[in-house]
């Protein structure tokens, strides 16, 4: 019996029947999902997250969330790539069991009670590490899920039941680098692997409307940067996108620095010639940060 056959035949046999399904843990399962091959493949995402608050607040962004969802296979995995794991190298997370990091401070203790208890994935962190061979990939055993990455992943997946690794941003490394080292792990499309960029085109903190936060507005300079970044995206004109400042005094507003925008040209960077590229959540909020998501393939 070919691979192919195999995965056909044996898979959905362990995973219906109740006797062995109960033998083998939800990890075992999607282990094994993993080694066995092609699936059909699998979109991107990126992901506007916005304030921690979405991660308890009820608005048309976390149902915008929840719709995509809906509308993409069941992924085996999630390798998320979020604005808030800078590093000094490239790390993925390689543990068992990620912990849920609160890594922000002045919120509602609701906020800081939220668990995500999704498994992790040794065996994808190492299959993420031997693709890349840009740079040497770091197994990591202390980071966790940031909110980054939860906030938004518990609106598509709420049950937390699709293990998750995340992938840090070298912050020594510009933009071209990022966008070249996300294409090595293209492959990762066709082992069911749902992979996401969490950030913000626009996102200046310092010019964000505090008092205004629930209000979906935008400065002239946003508004102008966002829709310059749409038409390249629709375009698939990714050259400006990456030589992002040299694109003037909107972009410079927009993006006063890198780590929200660069989980974008992550998932940019794995679209191929026939993907269809759909823009959702597309709105500004507080002035200076917008919640524009994409959805790749």
């Amino acid at each position: 019996m070919n691979r192919k056959k195999f995965i056909q035949t044996v898979v959905p046999i362990i995973a219906t029947s109740p006797l062995i399904a109960s033998t083998m843990k939800l990890q075992e399962l999607n282990k094994l999902s993993l080694l066995m091959g092609k699936t059909p493949k699998m979109p991107v995402l990126f992901l506007g997250h916005g304030s921690p608050m979405n991660a308890i607040e009820e608005n048309e962004f976390v149902k915008g969330f929840r719709q995509i969802a809906q509308n993409i296979p069941k992924p085996n995995a999630i390798l998320c790539i979020s604005a808030h794991w800078e590093t000094n190298g490239t790390y993925v997370t390689a543990m068992p069991n990620p912990r849920t990091i609160h890594d922000f401070g002045g919120f509602p203790k609701e906020l800081f009670a939220v668990q995500y208890p999704a498994p992790g994935s040794p065996e994808l962190a190492k299959e993420t590490q031997k693709l890349i061979s840009q740079t040497e990939v770091h197994l990591d055993d202390k980071w966790g899920l940031d909110h980054g990455a939860w906030s938004v992943i518990k609106h598509l997946y709420p049950n937390a039941d699709i293990p998750i690794i995340q992938m840090s941003i070298d912050y020594s490394k510009g933009a071209q680098y990022h966008y070249d080292l996300a294409k090595q792990i293209k492959s990762l499309r066709e082992k069911g692997i749902l992979i996401i960029g969490s950030g913000n085109m626009v996102h200046n903190l310092g010019m964000v409307e505090w008092k205004r936060l629930k209000e979906t507005f935008g400065y002239d300079w946003a508004l102008e940067a966002n829709e310059k970044m749409k038409e390249w995206i629709l375009a698939n004109n990714h050259k400006p996108l990456i030589e992002y400042n040299k694109q003037g005094k909107p972009f410079q507003l927009s993006i006063p620095s890198p780590e929200h925008y660069l989980p974008l040209l992550y998932s940019l960077a794995l679209k191929e010639e026939k993907d269809k590229v759909e823009i959702f959540n597309d709105k500004a909020v507080a002035g200076s940060l917008t919640m524009t998501s994409v959805k790749i393939g």
